[in-house]
């Protein structure tokens, strides 16, 4: 069986602990914690080749944490060139020229391709950005309730899905101290690095892959899996990310120090191992062809066309600018 990673979230950072909180509501979990969810999306310069996600706000000057397979192409092993993050609107639309219009630059400051992190920095966030409440002491036990926010393929942006925790797998895929959760919670590509919630609201897995197509074509249901919470944050004080803090911390932490734009030179002190590959799926049977087929909620490839266009025809009347100021 093979693995399908999910390609194509003015407050501190927060590892929060609740042992007598009265249990939220789904709607009081999405309406708490969506507004520090955000989209990623990564491309080339030529816009021809990207990739889209989820992450989550976890610091309030622009830290966000979501799936190394995300930001990094896979062509050659480095991070998009371009990456920018979503805010989410006061209210989603279904309109993607509108729910993406809060748009941020950013830049990888740390990956890891074994447990398929990443830690992105927002450029120059004119305000405090909100957090998800990041639980490091909450244990997650199966049978119990969560959600997860995400963008799932052919679905809606900031999509909020429910379920319960399955089961736990140590060393997954045979990656040491890569501990996760099996969800039966929806999640489909687009919800790479999106939080996995429990019903206090804290984030406790990281949504991370999916299995759908057994090795001799059956197809498969409800298999998913979130890297835990405690394995992120293991990995975020490797990072510079040295002392959690709680919800009464009203102090900012700093940036990591040890935290670099080019990777290339900084090794991941976990062994280096391959990304899952995308499973085929069975050949489908021919269509039947209608008048009007529905239009999906958003195409990702569309986005990463538009936003590669745009980003080039900016360049380029910058450019001209520049030009006509220097024949001054």
């Amino acid at each position: 069986m093979r693995w399908i990673p999910l390609v194509a979230c003015a407050a501190p950072l927060l590892w929060s602990h609740s042992l007598y909180a009265k249990e939220l509501s789904p709607r009081d979990i999405y309406e708490q914690a969506s507004p520090a969810v955000v989209m990623v999306m990564g491309h080339s310069d030529s816009g021809k080749s990207g990739s889209g996600g989820t992450g989550s706000i976890i610091q309030a000057d622009g830290l966000v944490l979501t799936n190394a397979h995300v930001v990094i192409e896979e062509r050659t092993g480095k991070p998009y060139p371009r990456l920018s993050v979503f805010l989410k609107p006061p209210r989603v639309t279904g309109d993607s020229r509108t729910d993406l219009s809060r748009m941020l630059h950013a830049r990888v400051m740390a990956y890891s391709t074994p447990l398929d992190l990443a830690l992105l920095k927002v450029e120059s966030p004119s305000v405090p950005l909100p957090v998800v409440s990041f639980s490091e002491a909450t244990q997650g036990r199966i049978g119990d309730r969560v959600v997860a926010i995400g963008h799932p393929e052919q679905g809606g942006l900031w999509t909020l899905t429910t379920g319960v925790i399955s089961a736990e797998v140590d060393n997954f895929n045979g990656v040491k101290g890569k501990h996760v959760f099996q969800t039966e919670t929806g999640l489909n590509r687009g919800n790479s690095g999106g939080p996995l919630l429990d019903s206090d609201g804290h984030m406790i897995a990281v949504n991370t892959a999916i299995a759908r197509v057994a090795p001799d074509g059956l197809p498969i249901t409800s298999i998913s899996f979130s890297l835990k919470s405690s394995v992120a944050a293991q990995w975020l004080r490797g990072q510079g990310l040295t002392r959690p803090q709680t919800a009464a911390t009203s102090s900012v932490s700093s940036p990591p120090t040890n935290a670099a734009s080019d990777l290339s030179s900084t090794p991941s002190p976990q062994p280096e191992v391959k990304p899952p590959q995308a499973a085929k799926a069975p050949a489908a049977a021919p269509a039947k062809p209608v008048e009007s087929p529905p239009a999906r909620p958003y195409d990702l490839d569309m986005l990463i066309s538009d936003r590669a266009k745009a980003e080039a025809d900016l360049e380029g009347m910058m450019s001209e600018m520049r030009g006509r100021m220097k024949g001054r």
